[in-house]
């Protein structure tokens, strides 16, 4: 059999296999770049006309460009399978390949990665992936020699520069307006958009490899000192939607337990970012978000060095991926590595294990501390793993890694109950507070890091690049609840935030809320960022003394 697949070899042009490629990939891996940019175009199908021809010519001079002797099976292969595997996530979930996917990437558990390796991916990979290399493998390409090889493509290259130039040229009008209109209009084009991410993310991770943090709020200083420790718990949600909360109006009861604690629900909250390692680490830095890049989050010390600087005790036990940094400097702990068997199951672990360690932790606190307790929460595809049976409220809820094996509405089940979860997980953590009321002057931040997609827009999970991304990525929960005793002694006026809580709030409100809630005075605090300052009596209220001080 293998000496007659090698005698039926056919040989071609190292052009005419790089042409044949270029085909491929356009019409086969790029469902999703031709649909959005036809509906972009769809008043102009002339212009559409002119749009594919210039986008094929210009893919035909990119791949031409590796067209080498010994190197060009290679280079055809490796964007086959990065397009087949790109194609996937753009085809399936409506995912951009951009350089923050890569970096969330980058730092993903083998678990959470797991739940995106399904039977059908695999499948996809074989058919669209595979298979084709082989066929680059089977046949024989063949060369001119070097000089003649190189006048050649280059005029190959040459000549697809020019036909995408006229094209462009043609109706440049038309284009630039759609693309001013629609700047992700080329985002989905595999492999190259992938590709280019992925060289960003390689020279930035290189770039920011020696970055050290620069001290902030190093004056930084306690100015509420009460009869009993301070304690804060800030619980960062994972990949919950406000849309989904029905302390916000959402229609399911999915907080029964939060609407029985007293708490403040601030509606209209929306993220720094729609991938955790955006948020997280833009959530707890000083810059908004949008003065904030990672590198910046890198190379400034965040609000728990602020707090640290205050003599106060800062902790952060994770469930999730990682803290992304925040916690260079601070203590903590990877939950998962304990491999609880009363909580875990092949590398991630419910939220609870978060409560059963916060028990023990707070057995310890001997003085003004915060506690930050990193969910698992809501990440998907997976999301039944994320709740026990207990909460499965919502059903029939989709119990697969894959989508296409559920339901619209079964998707939508299986997320409801993991915020029920969740609603369940933040009413204990309020609950171990009160229980130790005689003892700490408790509060509790509830903020997700960003919302997630459930096929609205054709959108699934979340990473879509914010200016582009819908309201279901960006808007998301945010709680607040304070002990009475706080209450009292920090002169909180909870009506007041009542009827505050409509008005517009981000992730650029934690790092002074935090600093706020804490009594922390320094002089990176912004009274005017921070949620209470506004709702707590004359005289007790951190922001009063730095008005006055800003006005001394």
């Amino acid at each position: 059999m293998n000496k007659v697949l090698h005698s039926y070899r056919p040989t071609v042009g190292s052009v005419t296999i790089c042409a044949v490629t270029t085909l491929y990939l356009l019409l086969v891996t790029n469902w999703t770049f031709w649909t959005k940019a036809f509906g972009y175009l769809a008043k102009d199908h002339f212009a559409f006309i002119l749009f594919a021809v210039g986008i094929s010519a210009m893919s035909m001079a990119i791949i031409t460009a590796f067209s080498a002797k010994y190197v060009t099976r290679i280079f055809l292969i490796f964007f086959i399978i990065t397009a087949s595997a790109a194609s996937w996530f753009t085809d399936q979930f409506g995912v951009v390949v951009d350089r923050e996917m890569i970096r969330n990437a980058a730092v993903s558990t083998g678990a959470e990665a797991g739940h995106l390796l399904t039977l059908r991916f695999a499948t996809h990979l074989l058919m669209t992936g595979l298979l084709p290399s082989l066929v680059v493998v089977w046949v024989r390409v063949a060369h001119r020699p070097f000089l003649a090889k190189l006048g050649h493509n280059s005029a190959i290259i040459v000549g697809c520069i020019g036909i995408f130039a006229l094209a462009a040229g043609s109706d440049y009008r038309t284009f630039a307006g759609v693309g001013r209109a629609h700047r992700d209009i080329l985002d989905p084009l595999n492999p190259f958009f992938p590709i280019s991410s992925a060289v960003r993310f390689i020279i930035d991770a290189t770039q920011n490899a020696e970055v050290t943090a620069h001290p902030l709020g190093v004056d930084a200083h306690p100015t509420g000192l009460g009869p009993k420790p301070r304690v804060t718990v800030i619980v960062a949600g994972e990949t919950a939607r406000a849309d989904d909360f029905s302390l916000g109006g959402y229609g399911r009861d999915t907080n029964p337990e939060l609407r029985e604690r007293g708490v403040v629900y601030f509606p209209n909250t929306t993220s720094c970012g729609t991938s955790t390692a955006v948020s997280i680490p833009c959530m707890f830095s000083v810059y908004p978000r949008r003065a904030y890049t990672h590198r910046k989050g890198l190379e400034t010390e965040n609000v728990l060095d602020v707090l640290t600087h205050a003599n106060v005790s800062v902790s952060w036990f994770d469930n999730d991926t990682g803290s992304y940094h925040v916690t260079d400097r601070v203590a903590y702990e990877f939950l998962p590595s304990s491999a609880d068997p009363r909580f875990c199951k092949d590398g991630e672990c419910l939220d609870a294990i978060l409560l059963d360690r916060m028990d023990s932790w707070l057995s310890t606190v001997k003085g003004d501390s915060v506690l930050i307790l990193h969910q698992l929460g809501s990440h998907g595809p997976a999301y039944f793993s994320r709740y026990p049976n207990d909460f499965r409220r919502f059903v029939p809820d989709c119990r697969a890694n894959d989508f296409g094996a559920c339901s619209a509405q079964e998707i939508k089940n299986a997320y409801d109950n993991s915020i029920l979860y969740t609603d369940h997980i933040v009413s204990q953590v309020i609950d171990k507070l009160k229980a130790r009321s005689s003892t700490i002057a408790g509060s509790v931040i509830y903020l997700s890091d960003h919302g997630e997609s459930l096929g609205e827009h054709g959108l699934y999970l979340h990473g879509a690049p914010y200016v582009f991304a819908p309201s279901q990525q960006t808007h998301v929960p945010f709680l607040v609840w304070i002990g009475d005793d706080l209450q009292r002694s920090g002169g909180f006026d909870m009506g007041c935030l009542d009827r505050n809580a409509a008005l517009p709030n981000s992730h650029d409100n934690l790092f002074h809320s935090v600093l706020g809630l804490m009594d922390v005075s320094t002089k990176v605090y912004d009274p005017t960022l921070d949620i209470f300052a506004k709702c707590r009596r004359r005289g007790t209220n951190l922001a009063d003394a730095r008005w006055v001080s800003m006005a001394g």
